[in-house]
């Protein structure tokens, strides 16, 4: 069953019009060919409409369709091979948080993303895209064994955010995030960091510093979610879309506050619509970035990278 969103309706119905034509063109064998070229005309225009034009809420439902790429998916197409690697050596292997060893067109990078799952049992197993402290450990960990072989990292985020578990707080959920922030900021080697879903809060920051922080065009990246500002703010959930629109979490709005280095397009309707051409899409701006990031000094890379996120946020009167 294809799931459509409010804002969908009016392409729903086109699209169930142009099901009933090619009912009725099958069954009596007429030729309706001229009147769907119509109706598809009709579609795709209405998806320009709808699509590029589309409030802050909206593309925070995109970026949660259950049908979007994960990072597995993206690994798949977009990797010649990969090799998961598991475990952060401490307490044991958490599965919200993937990351190993892969190739594309012959470089070799060390990927590491979160990831959800397709239905009720897969997303227990992944926590809801959720990590505890020993996921972020273990992308250290990788991060680490990355710069010892002198290879790039690759980071695909997609989290609600990090697990607000007793648990996970008592496992020291807080210290594992901030010590990635302060080993990210050093590594030496390149670092591209790519918001391909949901983009929330610390559990987004820890594996998000990098030389370059990309955007998919339907993620949102930012401090709190929607329904929990709406929560704190109005003191319900009703107000989310407001929410979304006071946060800022666009890509657009990112990239035009400079707390990221670019936007990469999406298929018309988001990338559930067309995951292969999402991939290829993803690829070519990876191995470009990879391409000119590996041509520079370290040293330099280093401090850019540093200097880039101590300039965010700062307001000079």
């Amino acid at each position: 069953m294809k799931i459509t969103f409010d804002f969908e309706k009016p392409l729903a119905e086109i699209e169930g019009q142009i099901e009933k034509v090619k009912q009725v063109e099958e069954k009596n064998k007429l030729d309706m060919s001229a009147t769907i070229a119509e109706l598809e005309a009709k579609l795709h225009e209405a998806q320009k409409e709808i699509y590029q034009n589309l409030t802050g809420w909206q593309k925070v439902q995109i970026s949660r369709h259950p049908e979007r790429p994960y990072t597995l998916q993206y690994l798949e197409l977009m990797c010649d091979d990969f090799i998961e690697l598991h475990g952060d050596r401490t307490v044991g292997d958490d599965k919200a948080i993937i990351g190993g060893w892969g190739t594309m067109n012959g470089q070799t990078a060390m990927f590491i993303g979160h990831q959800k799952g397709r239905n009720t049992k897969e997303r227990q197993y992944r926590n809801f895209g959720m990590a505890n402290p020993e996921g972020y450990r273990k992308a250290l960990r990788l991060m680490k064994m990355a710069e010892k072989f002198n290879k790039p990292i690759i980071t695909l985020i997609d989290t609600p955010g990090a697990y607000p578990g007793l648990e996970a707080e008592e496992r020291g959920q807080g210290e594992a995030i901030a010590r990635n922030l302060l080993e990210m900021a050093v590594l030496k080697v390149p670092i591209i960091c790519v918001i391909i879903g949901e983009g929330a809060s610390g559990g987004a920051l820890g594996i998000g510093i990098g030389d370059k922080v990309m955007m998919l065009d339907n993620s949102w990246y930012s401090v709190i979610s929607p329904e929990n500002c709406s929560t704190i703010l109005f003191k319900t959930w009703e107000q989310k879309e407001r929410a979304a629109e006071m946060l800022k979490l666009t890509s657009t709005e990112m990239l035009k506050n400079k707390l990221i280095d670019g936007v990469i397009k999406e298929p018309l309707g988001g990338a559930h619509q067309d995951p292969v051409a999402m991939a290829a899409t993803l690829k070519k701006q990876l191995l470009k970035d990879l391409k000119s990031l590996s041509e520079r000094n370290i040293d330099e890379l280093v401090t850019e990278r540093i200097d880039k996120f101590c300039n965010m946020g700062v307001v000079e009167e």
